[in-house]
């Protein structure tokens, strides 16, 4: 059955398009036939997300720069599916090892996650990895600056509410390992 409120596309055109980004501007008819025009969508790649923890329970962590926000923040190991990665998998475990140099034979996918369903086309892939050891120096493209933090978990989860965390989608990775670790309770 298909939903009445799916807009169909009668015009679409590329205003930016290259490897990390390609804006797409689209005419639109909704179902009740007002045209939507122009209608900005965002077509990035595959994202994925890793909450690291070490035998200690400590979370793997990158501070880096953020120009956006315009702040160092902290983050959860992530980035981009590369075509070399025939899966977000690989992925995970790629960008966990050149920005932290931590790796494990124990990654599991937690959640998938739609950035912004209203105008980003890509979805994000969490995965938890358990029992992270240091086996590598960070292998950083020539665009970031790494700190790595080890943090202990529960740490981290008291202070989330202090904005230790400002990245939405690190905040739902976490909730997504948490509730497979076990630690989510609700009363």
């Amino acid at each position: 059955m298909e939903n009445s409120f799916d807009w169909v596309v009668l015009k679409s055109k590329y205003i930016v398009k290259d490897r990390w980004i390609s804006v797409r501007s689209d005419t639109c008819q909704m179902p009740n036939g007002t045209i939507v025009d122009p209608y900005y969508v965002l077509e990035y790649p595959t994202w994925v997300n890793v909450v690291a923890l070490t035998k200690n329970q400590e979370v793997v962590l990158v501070e880096q720069y953020r120009h956006g926000l315009k702040k160092t923040i902290l983050e959860l190991p992530s980035g981009a599916v590369e075509a070399e990665d025939v899966f977000p998998l690989e992925a995970a475990k790629r960008e966990l090892l050149e920005e932290t140099g931590y790796t494990s034979n124990n990654f599991i996918e937690t959640g998938i996650l739609s950035p912004n369903p209203a105008n980003h086309t890509n979805l994000t892939h969490c995965f938890l990895a358990t029992d992270v050891e240091r086996v590598a120096d960070l292998k950083l493209d020539i665009t970031e600056q790494i700190d790595v933090v080890l943090l202990p978990l529960e740490r981290l989860i008291k202070n989330i509410d202090n904005g230790i965390l400002l990245q939405t989608l690190h905040i739902s990775s976490l909730f997504f390992a948490l509730r497979k670790l076990g630690k989510m309770q609700f009363s």
